[in-house]
């Protein structure tokens, strides 16, 4: 079978199961955008490159399934690297697709020629620059199963307009073959019998759920081995969902914004079992006083993360769901009870001083806002954030049950995330509630994406925590540099208004007697809904880890005294 480069792009994502694909195009794309219409995937015409990025990492998150993006050349395609970062960053499987000027016009700086390949070099797992049609299927098909296998991440494909065009005989590849590429399966015995050795004498052991978890599908793995060994489970910001927030052995959050008795039993421990997580530094605190007295075993499929960071008393590199699959009939049941009693004491200290004890005071509080939406969704809904505080105080007050239903940008920090991510996780899971809770400072730069939801009809809802400042920076600010706050203060547009004329329900609310009817009318109302927020202008987040601090040393909300 004869067909252009364009259309055996197409045959090719059609058999990868591609339903949907998000992009924007343009001249050096438009043979594929052509071909497309002969093919049943929906496309998503989003209103910047960056959104199609986002949106396709979120649809990966929310599915598991590979996300795709595209966009034209010069750009186009550069508009696609914040979002190629966030997904390298958080090991979101992801596939890239950008068109290129014809091959002979290549280093002839043409009109929108951009060496996009080099740009991303740094930034992807893997990256092709294809010039011929008859190149385009097997590089499709190893674009896939590098995304999606070992530690996923992703992939752009750059095709020349050349190759879009010519025509060449079809054959799509049965099998894929990357001698040099071969991601470890199962971790020696010998190494898993050291692990057991170290399990077998910890007194105050502490697991550490990272992202990998969700990424191996571990999760009941993990919960079958905490169990059996009676280890309390800390998780990383991105590993929340992994296991169950209401489990008696959940600590919560670790790292600069976690849970205060969470970062006291890390820094406390004898024995840490990092599973699939990286120990970056919002995790650890300063290095030289983490974890002192602390064993650790190390499991991730990536062996370059293994002493990159901690040195690892026990690797064990490979598939995290195996591994431990592999460790459970060897370890032994435990109890742990004085360990356990003494967490007890530490979250009962952190109870004390959670704003979530202060009596009602008339103020909008973010974390306030957080926990009555978990209320009211009964804690079952996807929500993806911003970055910033209100991404904190959601990681804190929306208590997650369930794998693949947080969504935010952990590693690279992308301001702008929370929206586009939201629909593509709707795109991916469209009979599920999406929330997405978002600052006025990162909304703003991906908010073009209100015409994107209501031309998809997107059942995506849209809470900003409005305080007309960027809180984070303006938090560090007040702590570290003496109030003097420098490019925080942010006058903000009436959000109410442009959602109105994208054609969107809205509502402003400003007393806490507002709230919940507001959420109440959003749930309510069928397709896109945005509900701004008039939250308290200078509040912290709390606990927080200076930079250069031990994990322990966290500034503390102080215990609220009752006055008469």
């Amino acid at each position: 079978m004869k067909l252009s480069g364009a259309e055996i792009l197409w045959e090719c994502l059609v058999r990868e199961g591609v339903e949907v694909v998000f992009g924007y195009p343009g001249g050096a794309n438009m043979p594929i955008y052509d071909a497309m219409l002969s093919y049943p995937v929906h496309h998503v015409l989003v209103r910047h490159e960056q959104g199609a990025a986002h949106m396709a990492d979120g649809y990966a998150r929310a599915s598991g399934r590979v996300g795709v993006a595209m966009a034209t050349s010069g750009p186009g395609a550069t508009n696609l690297v914040t979002g190629i970062a966030t997904a390298m960053m958080d090991s979101s499987p992801t596939v890239f697709i950008t068109g290129q000027v014809h091959a002979h016009l290549i280093g002839g700086d043409a009109f929108q020629e951009t060496d996009v390949t080099g740009i991303t070099l740094p930034i992807t797992k893997h990256n092709y620059l294809i010039t011929r049609a008859d190149e385009v299927a097997e590089v499709v098909r190893e674009a896939f199963y590098i995304a999606r296998s070992g530690r996923p991440g992703p992939v752009l494909i750059d095709i020349c307009k050349n190759a879009q065009i010519e025509q060449t005989e079809f054959e799509y590849p049965a099998d894929c073959k990357l001698p040099g590429y071969q991601p470890p399966w199962h971790a020696p015995k010998s190494d898993l019998q050291k692990a057991v050795e170290l399990i077998e004498k910890a007194k105050k052991p502490v697991i550490l759920c990272g992202h990998g978890v969700m990424m191996s599908g571990a999760e009941e793995v993990l919960q079958h081995f905490a169990v059996k060994t009676n280890t309390p489970v800390a998780m990383t910001l991105l590993g929340l969902g992994a296991f169950p927030a209401s489990h008696e052995l959940s600590l919560g959050m670790m790292g600069m914004h976690g849970e205060a008795h969470c970062n006291l039993a890390i820094q406390n421990a004898d024995l840490l079992l990092a599973f699939g997580m990286r120990f970056d530094d919002r995790v650890t605190g300063t290095l030289a006083t983490y974890a002192p007295g602390a064993k650790k075993i190390h499991i991730d499929i990536d062996p370059s993360e293994i002493h990159k960071n901690v040195k690892a008393d026990v690797p064990l590199v490979g598939d995290l769901k195996t591994v431990v699959t592999d460790l459970v009939p060897m370890v032994d049941e435990y109890e742990h009870e004085e360990w356990m009693m003494q967490i007890k004491e530490w979250k009962a200290d952190g109870d004390a001083r959670s704003i979530m004890s202060w009596p009602e005071d008339g103020k909008l509080h973010v974390s306030h806002l957080v926990h009555s939406l978990w209320n009211a969704t009964e804690g079952g809904a996807i929500v993806t954030t911003d970055v910033g505080q209100h991404q904190m105080w959601t990681a804190q007050y929306y208590f997650m049950e369930k794998p693949k239903r947080w969504l935010s940008s952990g590693g690279a920090g992308t301001m702008g995330f929370g929206l586009p991510s939201a629909i593509g996780a709707w795109f991916a899971q469209p009979d599920e509630e999406v929330w997405t809770v978002v600052g006025d400072g990162g909304f703003q730069m991906t908010q073009a994406e209100l015409s994107t939801a209501v031309q998809e009809n997107a059942n995506v809802k849209i809470a900003i925590m409005n305080n007309n400042f960027l809180g984070m920076v303006r938090q560090w600010q007040e702590f570290f540099f003496e109030k003097r706050y420098s490019a925080v203060n942010m006058r903000t547009p009436d959000f109410v208004k442009i959602a109105e004329a994208h054609g969107i329900p809205a509502r402003l609310v400003t007393k806490p007697e507002e709230v919940q009817d507001a959420i109440t009318f959003a749930r309510n109302t069928p397709g896109p809904v945005l509900l701004e927020f008039r939250v308290e202008q200078e509040e912290a987040v709390y606990p927080m880890v200076p930079t250069g601090a031990a994990l322990d040393q966290m500034l503390r909300r102080p215990v609220r005294q009752e006055t008469e």
